[in-house]
C-alpha cells in the first residue's frame, strides 16, 4: 500500500513517518536545527529543564538512542533508558508492546521508540499518553534519520532542490532509504536513482508513491553506471537481520561487492557531490574513502544531535 499524508498542519503530537512533515515542515525544522547549532556551540540550555525523555530500545543502536539522549540533555532534559527491550524488559516475560508503552507513559514526557516489527510505532502511538517518536520500526520506516540525511545534504550542498540522488544497497529492507526517498519528494526536480539487485530493490509501495507524484525513478544494478551524474550518493548495509532465511541471505551477501563504494567509484563521482551512509558500515564503504572531502557520512551522524533538539523542542513545546 502507498503511503499515505496526513495534512501537517498544527503541532507535532507523535513522529511516526516520514509522511507527517510537508516542505513547510521540513523548512522550520532545519531553521530550527540551524539555531541548535548555536546552542550546541554554547554548551546546551535549559529549554526542557524538568521534562524526562524515555527511550525504549527492542534493537541495538549506538547513533540514534546516543544522539537523542544527547539531545535531551543537552536541553536541560533528562532521560531514561533501556537499550535491549527485547531480553532486559518485562517483554521477556510476554508482556506486549501495547502496555510498555502505556506503563513507560506514566514514566516519562516523551518516548523514543525503536522496534524490529514494521508498524510498531504507529501501534505505540495508538496508546500512548504522551508522544511518541520512531527511531526504527523493522524494515518500516526511520523518520528522524531522513530528517538529518535531508538536514545534511542540505548543509553540504546548500539546496534541497533540483538533485539527482542515488540511493545504493538493501533498498528493500532499509527503513532509511525508504524515509528519504519519500521526503526527497516534497522537493523540485529531483531524480532518484535505485542502485540494488533484484533481491533487494526498492519495494512497490515507495517506488508507485514516487511515480504518482511525478518523481523521475530509475532502477539499474549498475553502480558505476549510475554514480556520474550524482549529486548525492547515499549508500546502506545489507542488514543479516533483515534476512529470515539463510538462502536469501547468501545470495544477498555473495554480492554485495558488487555495491561497495571504493576509491575507484569516488573518481567517477562528480567533484561537487556527497556520499552519505546512515551508519554503521561493514564492508561496503572502503576506509581509504573516509579521507576523501565528499565523504559526509561521520558530519552526517553529527548533524543529528542538533536536527534532534529541534525536533525534542517541537514536540515537548
Amino acid at each position: 500500500m502507498a503511503p499515505s499524508a496526513p495534512p501537517a498542519a498544527g503541532p507535532l503530537r507523535h513522529v511516526l513517518s516520514a509522511q507527517e512533515f510537508d516542505r513547510a515542515r521540513l523548512e522550520t525544522l532545519f531553521a530550527d536545527a540551524r539555531a541548535m547549532e548555536a546552542v550546541l556551540a554554547a554548551g546546551g540550555d535549559e529549554r526542557l529543564r524538568g521534562r524526562v525523555m524515555a527511550t525504549l530500545f527492542y534493537e541495538p543502536s549506538t547513533r540514534t538512542r546516543l544522539s537523542f539522549e544527547s539531545a535531551m540533555l543537552r536541553l536541560g532534559g533528562s532521560v531514561i533508558s533501556t537499550e535491549n527491550a527485547r531480553d532486559f524488559s518485562s517483554a521477556i516475560k510476554g508482556e506486549t508492546l501495547e502496555d510498555t508503552v502505556r506503563m513507560v507513559s506514566g514514566y516519562a514526557d516523551c518516548i523514543v521508540l525503536r522496534h524490529p516489527e514494521e508498524g510498531a510505532a504507529a501501534r505505540a502511538g495508538r496508546v500512548a499518553g504522551v508522544p511518541v517518536i520512531n527511531a526504527g520500526d523493522g524494515p518500516g520506516q526511520h523518520p528522524t534519520q531522513s530528517l538529518l540525511d535531508l538536514y545534511t545534504i542540505s548543509r553540504e550542498l546548500g539546496r534541497l532542490d533540483d538533485l539527482q540522488v542515488v540511493l545504493v544497497g538493501d533498498l528493500a529492507h532499509g527503513r532509511t532509504v525508504r524515509s528519504l526517498a519519500y521526503l526527497l519528494a516534497k522537493f523540485r526536480d529531483v531524480r532518484l536513482t535505485f542502485v540494488a539487485p533484484a533481491m533487494t530493490r526498492m519495494r512497490p509501495d515507495i517506488t508507485g508513491y514516487l511515480t504518482a507524484q511525478g518523481v523521475p525513478v530509475r532502477e539499474t544494478e549498475d553502480l558505476l553506471e549510475a554514480v556520474p551524474s550524482a549529486d548525492v550518493v547515499y549508500q546502506t548495509r545489507v542488514q543479516r537481520e533483515r534476512f529470515h532465511d539463510d538462502q536469501s541471505w547468501a545470495a544477498a551477501a555473495a554480492v554485495r561487492e558488487r555495491y561497495a563504494i571504493t576509491p575507484a567509484v569516488m573518481a567517477r563521482m562528480p567533484a561537487r557531490s556527497v556520499l552519505l551512509h546512515p551508519l554503521p558500515r561493514v564492508d561496503e564503504i572502503d576506509p581509504a574513502v573516509d579521507l576523501d572531502p565528499r565523504a559526509a557520512y561521520f558530519r552526517q551522524a553529527r548533524n543529528g544531535v542538533a536536527v534532534r533538539m529541534a525536533l525534542l523542542a517541537q514536540v515537548l513545546a
